[in-house]
């Protein structure tokens, strides 16, 4: 009876044992199956051509108004990077297959820039030696993406209108250097392999010329995406 009685202990600490490991090797399948499972969620890092539709030249800090030379470049390149969050994958329930995300972004423009007498060479410690001005622009934005084709390899979007603000780099002639706009943009992206992206990307930005200055510009290039 004893041996039975035994017997019976090991197999019902047997049993709750197996289902304990089940349970657990369950669970870590499941956990398994979350975490390779897309999200929509993605951080992106961008680069290419831009250009402003108007030059700084004749300012008095670019080039003394143009007196030492003009600082009138427009072309340039940008670099930036971010991060996509996923509101809703079908336009909540609306469209199957159209998606909303939210895109947060940082962008820094570097336009062709001239060597020219700057506004400071009018301190008592400058030679009137020309030297390159810089002339650059920072951006932070916050944008809703409208994605369509949720599901497959490719998935072109567009950006209906998105908020900007901008720092431009010198300073404008009243000192100012904040400014704030808005973007409207469109482009395409292509799944190279697993959450692996490579995107064509051009927008539009539309600034307020808070500054005195026309900050208005463009931008077209390329950026690659990493899914989380």
């Amino acid at each position: 009876m004893q041996v039975q009685k035994s017997r019976r202990n090991i197999g019902s600490w047997s049993v709750a044992v197996s289902l304990a490991a089940a349970f657990a090797l369950s669970s870590v399948g499941t956990a398994l199956a979350e975490d390779t499972t897309t999200t929509g969620n993605r951080v992106f890092f961008r680069g290419g051509y831009g250009q402003m539709l108007s030059d700084r030249a004749g300012e008095f800090i670019t080039d003394v108004h143009g007196a030492g030379g003009k600082n009138d470049g427009t072309g340039g390149y940008y670099i930036g990077g971010g991060a996509e969050l996923m509101v809703t994958k079908d336009l909540w329930g609306m469209l199957p297959g159209v998606a909303l995300v939210g895109e947060i972004g940082l962008e820094f423009k570097r336009w062709s820039s001239s060597s020219v007498v700057s506004g400071e060479a009018l301190t008592p410690v400058s030679n009137f030696t020309p030297a390159k001005v810089q002339m650059t622009m920072l951006t932070a934005s916050v944008a809703p993406k409208v994605k369509f084709r949720q599901g497959t390899d490719f998935q072109p979007w567009i950006i209906p209108a998105g908020l900007d603000f901008h720092v431009i780099s010198p300073t404008s002639s009243q000192i100012n250097y904040l400014d704030i706009g808005v973007q409207f943009g469109g482009g395409a992206e292509f799944r190279l392999w697993k959450e692996l992206w490579l995107g064509l990307d051009s927008r539009f930005h539309l600034a307020s010329n808070q500054t005195n200055t026309v900050n208005n510009f463009w931008t077209a290039g390329i950026y690659g995406a990493i899914g989380f």
